[in-house]
C-alpha cells in the first residue's frame, strides 16, 4: 500500500461540487455524517442513561448492586476511557487509517459492543464497555474532523454546520433515552442495550451508504506513515493491546486492581495525557507558524474540562437522584426516572436550529468563539445552582421534588452545551495545526476524559455531603471559570486567528 492509497476503495478527496449547498444551505455531507451520529449517540447516551441505574441496582433486579457514589464513579470513569481512547484515535486516522475507516472501524467496534452488552452477564458488561471505548475513541473525534473539512475556513456557514451538526447529536440523545429507559422499566437492562446495538447498526448503513459525499476521504500523503513504518505501528498496537489486557488481568485476579484503583489509575492518566499531548505539539518540529494558535487553545480546553464536568452528571448524579428524590409524573402520566435525560437532548435538538440560524444571520457580527464558549460554562453552572433550590431545607431524605426543577436545570445545561460544544469543535478544527489536524481534535476529547476523571473522585462525595451544598459548589465553580473566561475575551480575540 503506498502512502497516497490509503481509502482508495472510496472515489475521491472530495464530494461532487452540487453537493456544497444541498442539505439546508449546508454541504450533503452534513447530512450523512449528521445521520451517523444520531445513531451512534442513540446507542451511546441511551445506554449510558441507563450505565449508572444498572450500577447502582441489586442484582435481584438485574443490576450490579453497587452503591450510589460508587455506581457513578465508575459510570465517569467509563466515560474517561472513551475519551482516552480519543487521542489513539486520531493519531490512527493522520497516520493510518484515515477518517473515513476510522469512523468506519469505531463504528463495527461500538456496535459489537453493545451487541455484547445485551448479553445478561457482568462479565459481559466489561468486553461490551471495553469495546464501545475503543470504538468511540476512533468515531467521535474523526467524524468532528470530517464535518469541519466540509467547509472553508473563512466560511461563514462553518458554526451554523456545527451547530446543525450538534442538532443531529442530540436528536439520539433525545431518542435513545425514551427506548432503552422504557425497555430497562418494563424487560430489563440487557434490552435496553440491545436497542443501543441496533441503533449503531443503523448508523453504520447509512454511513457507508453516504460516503460519495464526504469530504477528506483519502489520507494526507504527507503525514501518513511510510508502508514498513505502518505496518511495524500496527504489530505494536495489537502487541501493546494484548500486553496491557494480560497485565490487567493477571494484576485483578490476583486482587491488586481493584475497582477503586482502577478509577483512580484512569483518573491519573485523564490529566497527564493532556499535559503531554500539548507539550508534544508545542514542541513538534511540524508546528511552526501555527504554535502561537496553540497557546489560546489551552483556555478553550480548560473551560470545557469545566463545563463537561456539570454536563456528564446529566447521566449520573442528576440521574440518580431524579430516580430517589424527583417525582416521575408529569400531568398523571408516570415515566422512568431515565427518562429526564432525554430532556436534555430535546433541548439542545430544540435549540441548536435557533442558535444556527443566530450565528448565520448575524454572521461576522456574532460574539467571538471564546464568548460562546464563556456563556455555555456559566449556563452550565448556573443549570448545578438550580438544584440547591429544591434540595434545600428537608429535614431527611425522603422528599419528592416537582420534575420541573431538573427539567429547568436540563434546559441551562442544554443552551450551554450547544453555545460550548459547537463553538468549541469548531474552533478545534480551525486552530488545529495541519500535521495534528483530527489529533487536535482528539485533544478537544482529551478535555471531556480530564472532565469525567475529576468526576470519578468527586462523585464519591455525593453520597458523603448534603446535596445543597454538592450541587453548590460545583455550580459556583463553573460560573466563576466562565467569568475568568469572558475577561480573558481582548487576549483570545487577538491569538485566536482566524477564529473569530
Amino acid at each position: 500500500m503506498s502512502r497516497t492509497s490509503i481509502d482508495s476503495d472510496t472515489d475521491g478527496e472530495q464530494p461532487p461540487p452540487e453537493d456544497d449547498h444541498a442539505f439546508v444551505g449546508h454541504p450533503r455531507g452534513l447530512l450523512t455524517l449528521s445521520g451517523l451520529e444520531v445513531w451512534e449517540r442513540f446507542s451511546f447516551l441511551g445506554m449510558q442513561a441507563i450505565l449508572v441505574l444498572y450500577f447502582a441496582a441489586a442484582v435481584s433486579d438485574g443490576g450490579l448492586g453497587m452503591a450510589a457514589g460508587t455506581a457513578a464513579s465508575v459510570s465517569a470513569a467509563y466515560g474517561t476511557l472513551v475519551y482516552l481512547v480519543s487521542v489513539a484515535g486520531g493519531w490512527l486516522a493522520d497516520r493510518i487509517l484515515g477518517s473515513y475507516r476510522a469512523v468506519l472501524w469505531g463504528g463495527v467496534l461500538i456496535a459489537c459492543g453493545h451487541y455484547a452488552m445485551a448479553v445478561p452477564t457482568a462479565a459481559m458488561t466489561w468486553v461490551g464497555l471495553g469495546l464501545i471505548s475503543a470504538g468511540t475513541g476512533l468515531l467521535k473525534p474523526n467524524v468532528a474532523t470530517m464535518v469541519g473539512k466540509l467547509y472553508r475556513t473563512d466560511d461563514d456557514r462553518r458554526d451554523a454546520g456545527f451547530a446543525l451538526y450538534y442538532m443531529a447529536i442530540n436528536i439520539g440523545a433525545f431518542a435513545g433515552p425514551l427506548i432503552t429507559g422504557w425497555l430497562a422499566d418494563h424487560q430489563g437492562y440487557h434490552w435496553g442495550f440491545s436497542a443501543a446495538a441496533l441503533g449503531m447498526t443503523l448508523g453504520l448503513i447509512q454511513y457507508v451508504a453516504g460516503r460519495r459525499h464526504l469530504a477528506g476521504r483519502k489520507h494526507s500523503a504527507e503525514f501518513a506513515l511510510a508502508p514498513d513504518a505502518m505496518r511495524r505501528a500496527v504489530k505494536l498496537i495489537v502487541l501493546g493491546v494484548v500486553v496491557v489486557a494480560a497485565l490487567g488481568g493477571l494484576l485483578a485476579g490476583v486482587g491488586w486492581l481493584t475497582m477503586d484503583r482502577f478509577v483512580d489509575l484512569l483518573t491519573i492518566v485523564s490529566v497527564i495525557a493532556p499535559v503531554v499531548y500539548f507539550w508534544v505539539m508545542f514542541k513538534s518540529p511540524r508546528v511552526t507558524a501555527e504554535r502561537g494558535r496553540l497557546k489560546p487553545y489551552i483556555v478553550l480546553f480548560l473551560a470545557s474540562v469545566v463545563f463537561n464536568f456539570i454536563l456528564f452528571q446529566a447521566y449520573s448524579t442528576m440521574i440518580l437522584l431524579a430516580s430517589t428524590n424527583a417525582r416521575t409524573t408529569i400531568l398523571g402520566f408516570d415515566f422512568p426516572a431515565s427518562w429526564y435525560a432525554s430532556a436534555l437532548g430535546a433541548f439542545e435538538v430544540a435549540l441548536a436550529p435557533v442558535v444556527a440560524a443566530v450565528w448565520a444571520r448575524m454572521g461576522h457580527r456574532q460574539p467571538h468563539a471564546s464568548n460562546k464558549i464563556a456563556f455555555g460554562v456559566i449556563l452550565g453552572g448556573l443549570s448545578f445552582l438550580l438544584m440547591v433550590l429544591p434540595t434545600s431545607g428537608h429535614a431527611d431524605d425522603t422528599y419528592r421534588m416537582a420534575a420541573w426543577w431538573i427539567v429547568g436545570s436540563y434546559l441551562l445545561l442544554g443552551l450551554g452545551d450547544v453555545l460550548l460544544e459547537t463553538s468549541g469543535m469548531s474552533a478545534t478544527s480551525k486552530l488545529a495545526p495541519k500535521a495534528f489536524s483530527s489529533q487536535t481534535m482528539s485533544l478537544w476529547f482529551l478535555s471531556l476524559a480530564l472532565a469525567n476523571g475529576i468526576q470519578a473522585q468527586t462523585v464519591k462525595l455525593y453520597d458523603d455531603v448534603s446535596k445543597p451544598v454538592y450541587f453548590g459548589v460545583n455550580g459556583a465553580v463553573a460560573v466563576a471559570v466562565g467569568l475568568a473566561v469572558i475577561a480573558l475575551a481582548p487576549w483570545l480575540r487577538r491569538t485566536m486567528h482566524p477564529v473569530h
